[in-house]
C-alpha cells in the first residue's frame, strides 16, 4: 500500500525538477516527512573518522544547501547529514533550467553551480542546532568569481567549525569552472596545506573536527594514487568518493541525457564504485572512505561497503523514491549483512578489495 509520503513523492514528479526540490524542502520545513529511528538496527551502528554513526547511510551534500532541514532528514532515519555546498558569499548559481530528471535511466543531471545563501546564514543555522543530537556536517566550496579559492575554503571552514560535526572541502563539482583543477597535485597540496594551517587554531579553540575531501569520479589511476598520498600527508580524515560525473555512458536513453552538467544516479554506480575500489587499494586502510554514486538499495549500499566504504551517502535516488527510501535501505542492508554472516558494518568494509 502506498504511504502518504509515497503519494507526495509521486505528485512532485509532475513539477519541474528544481521546483520539486524546493517543494520537498518546504514540506520538510513544515514537518511533513517520514519518521524512522536511525539507531533501530544495532548491526548498522558504526564509526567513521571518530564519529559514532547510528547507521552508515548519510544524506549527501546538495539537497540541503543552506542547512534548513537537517533535523527533518535525521528524523527520516539518516545516520548523518551533510549540508551545503556553501560558499563565502551568497550566489545565485547558473541560469535555469539547471536540474534535469533522466527518468528512464533513474538519473539526474545538474548544473546548479553552488547556488546558496552564503556562509553567514548557513553558520547561524548550524549554531541554532547547538545541543541537539545528530551528526550534521558542512560541505564548503568557493565562489565562482573568487580570486583566491583556497582562501574561500579556509574562510568557510572557520565559520562552520564550531558547530559542524565535520567539514568537507568540495573540490569536485563540475559546475564551477576550473574548480576540479584543485585536484591536481600542486593545487591540492597548496589547498590542503592552507587548510591544515588554518585548522590548528580552530581545534585549539573549539576542539577536533574531522576534515573530509570530496573528489570526482573522473580520475585516472595516477590521479588516485597522487590524491591518496597527498590527503594522508596533510591529515585529511576521510575521502568522499565521488561527486557527479561529466561522462555520458552510451546506454543512456532519456531525453535529457545530452544536457550539460554533472550526472548522478544509477548510471554513476559502477564507475564511482570502481574509483572507490582504487582509492581503497591505494590507501590500504590509512583513512576511511565514504561511497557516493548510485546508491538506491540495501544491495548497492552493501556493494559500496564491500568495495571499501565505511559509510555511504544518497541523494539522486530520493528524486524517484522519496525520503522514505532511507528506512527501506537500512532494513535491507541489515538483512543482507546478516545473511552474509557479518555482525557489524565494519566487518564488511573492503572485503571485495581485499579479495
Amino acid at each position: 500500500m502506498a504511504t502518504f509520503h509515497d503519494l507526495g513523492t509521486a505528485a512532485l514528479r509532475y513539477l519541474d525538477a528544481e521546483a520539486a526540490h524546493e517543494a520537498a524542502l518546504l514540506a520538510l520545513k513544515t514537518g511533513i516527512g517520514p519518521r524512522a529511528r536511525a539507531d533501530r538496527w544495532p548491526r548498522l551502528k558504526t564509526a567513521l573518522a571518530g564519529l559514532a554513526l547510528p547507521n552508515p547511510v548519510g544524506m549527501a551534500a546538495g539537497f540541503d544547501k543552506n542547512c534548513e532541514v537537517a533535523d527533518a532528514l535525521l528524523a527520516a532515519g539518516f545516520g548523518f547529514v551533510e549540508c551545503g555546498t556553501v560558499t563565502p558569499l551568497p550566489q545565485p548559481g547558473n541560469d535555469r533550467p539547471r536540474l534535469f530528471r533522466l527518468r528512464e535511466d533513474r538519473a539526474v543531471i545538474n548544473r546548479l553551480g553552488f547556488n546558496n545563501k552564503g556562509v553567514d546564514e548557513f553558520a547561524d543555522r548550524l549554531a541554532a542546532r547547538a545541543g541537539k543530537s545528530g551528526i550534521v556536517g558542512a560541505n564548503v566550496g568557493a565562489n565562482k568569481k573568487s580570486a583566491d579559492r583556497a582562501a574561500d575554503y579556509v574562510l568557510c571552514m572557520g565559520r562552520v567549525w564550531k558547530h559542524a560535526a565535520y567539514v568537507t572541502a568540495n573540490i569536485s563539482s563540475p559546475n564551477t569552472p576550473g574548480l576540479r583543477g584543485l585536484q591536481e597535485r600542486g593545487a591540492l597540496e597548496e589547498l590542503l596545506g592552507r587548510l591544515r594551517e588554518a585548522r590548528a587554531p580552530l581545534e585549539a579553540a573549539h576542539g577536533h573536527r574531522p576534515l573530509f575531501l570530496k573528489v570526482a569520479p573522473d580520475l585516472d589511476e595516477t590521479a588516485v594514487r597522487d590524491i591518496a598520498e597527498i590527503v594522508v600527508s596533510n591529515g585529511i580524515d576521510a575521502l568522499i568518493v565521488s561527486n557527479t560525473t561529466l561522462a555520458r555512458p552510451p546506454h543512456l536513453t532519456s531525453y535529457n541525457a545530452d544536457e550539460t552538467g554533472g550526472l548522478s544516479g544509477q548510471p554513476l554506480f559502477a564507475p564511482s564504485t570502481q574509483i572507490l575500489r582504487l582509492f581503497a587499494q591505494a590507501l590500504e586502510g590509512r583513512l576511511p572512505l565514504i561511497g557516493v554514486g548510485g546508491v538506491e538499495s540495501g544491495a548497492t549500499a552493501l556493494a559500496k561497503i564491500k568495495a571499501g566504504a565505511s559509510a555511504v551517502q544518497i541523494y539522486s535516488a530520493l528524486v524517484y523514491d522519496g525520503p522514505g527510501l532511507v528506512a527501506r535501505i537500512l532494513y535491507d542492508l541489515d538483512g543482507l549483512l546478516a545473511a552474509e554472516g557479518f555482525d557489524t558494518v565494519q566487518e564488511a568494509v573492503g572485503v571485495d578489495s581485499r579479495a
